[in-house]
């Protein structure tokens, strides 16, 4: 069997053995629904709350401030959509950024068809949103900024601390998309000042299909689904108790060494990172050289096309990315790139290197002696390096 190096944790991780196993019991055993009061529905709904628990921990909140989703998408659009159709009355004005997530754009278009007025926040060179810009961007109108936490293709850490800083008392709710902090850097929304924050159990090693939302106390905001009284009547539909039994536990994993986790994942980018650039010459670093997610490393070699080194790399059995797997099948260069003014010729030769838990020194090692080669080879034959 062909040796296989994961390298793209950033769309999508393995299922922890231990996630596994805790969901497991409640695909058997623990079957029952938890809006029902006989046992099996008591035992399902202790595990619902008890996992409820473990985010809001992890989170610096409340377990009642948590709202089980179908992901970080859903996450998103609900924060998004909710908050937007609910203050309609107060305004029409969203904030957002340039770079963000597909979930966060694709909504706040949807919104603009709805007679909502979006500003679209640029970025600077590392995708950094400026906050003098934000700033001058707010109107008596706005009711919502939304504001990722980290760059899900550069991994760009904003400084949503400082946003939140400048929205206190404007009466402007504050959402982030943290989908790919979650887990691997601490998190605390009172210490960030969000009012809504997104997560995703497929980031951190959960199943796929399962989220959260934290929404503040307070907070005006519509519900995503209608129905029955489930999630506290913000989310109608029997909950996936193995999904979100998954989340938690994988949650629970991950804080149990998330500083230590974080700098040896770091240390293994680093290593990808500066063997590569002393290998080869004319290969770019895409993002914030320090202020970004641990595993997360993006880089533009010149000369070369992004999907022909992909295509290369799997024939190794390395797998790693262009950027986002939901814009995967384009043609067109990253936005996230295009938004940092990343040449566009290099965007069409970048690679999102994102490494996990489950990776080693050895495998990176591998990576060093085979990516320089496919490099060297494809520049060799690439017309973009005439």
């Amino acid at each position: 069997m062909k040796k296989v190096i994961y390298l793209d944790n950033n769309s999508t991780t393995p299922l922890h053995p231990e996630a596994l196993k805790a969901m497991l019991l409640y695909y058997d055993e623990g079957y029952g629904n938890a809006s029902s009061i006989h046992l099996k529905g008591r035992q399902a709904k202790k595990a619902l709350e008890e996992s409820r628990g473990v985010i809001g921990d992890l989170l610096g909140t409340e377990s009642v401030d948590i709202v089980f989703t179908s992901g970080g998408t859903e996450s998103d659009n609900f924060a998004i959509k909710g908050v937007a159709f609910a203050n309609r009355g107060k305004g029409n004005h969203i904030i957002t950024s340039s770079v963000e997530h597909l979930a966060v754009l694709s909504t706040c278009k949807y919104l603009e068809s709805q007679g909502f007025k979006v500003t679209f926040l640029s970025v600077d060179k590392y995708g950094v949103v400026d906050l003098g810009v934000l700033k001058d961007s707010i109107t008596s109108k706005t009711i919502l900024v939304t504001i990722m936490h980290s760059n899900n293709e550069v991994g760009t850490i904003q400084p949503i601390a400082e946003i939140a800083r400048i929205l206190k008392d404007k009466g402007i709710y504050f959402h982030t998309d943290a989908a790919q902090s979650f887990g691997k850097i601490p998190l605390n929304v009172e210490e960030l000042g969000v009012d809504l924050l997104s997560i995703s159990a497929h980031k951190i090693y959960g199943p796929k299909g399962v989220g959260a939302l934290y929404i503040r106390k307070g907070v005006k905001i519509d519900p995503f689904h209608h129905g029955g009284h489930h999630e506290r009547n913000f989310r109608a539909g029997t909950e996936n108790i193995p999904g979100i039994v998954g989340l938690a536990k994988a949650a629970e994993i991950a804080r149990r060494n998330i500083k230590e986790e974080s700098e040896r994942i770091s240390n293994l980018r680093d290593m990808l990172h500066k063997g590569l650039t002393d290998k080869l010459d004319r290969v770019y670093l895409n993002g914030h050289p320090t202020n970004r997610l641990p595993g997360t490393l993006n880089l533009s070699f010149e000369g070369v096309e992004g999907e022909s080194l992909l295509i290369n790399f799997d024939t190794k059995g390395i797998c790693a990315s262009t950027g986002s797997a939901c814009t995967a099948g384009s043609n067109e260069p990253s936005h996230v790139l295009m938004a940092m003014k990343v040449d566009p010729q290099l965007a069409q030769g970048s690679v999102r290197f994102s490494l996990g838990a489950f990776n080693t020194k050895e495998e990176i090692s591998y990576c060093l002696e085979e990516i320089p080669k496919i490099v060297n080879r494809l520049r060799r034959i690439s017309p973009l390096s005439k």
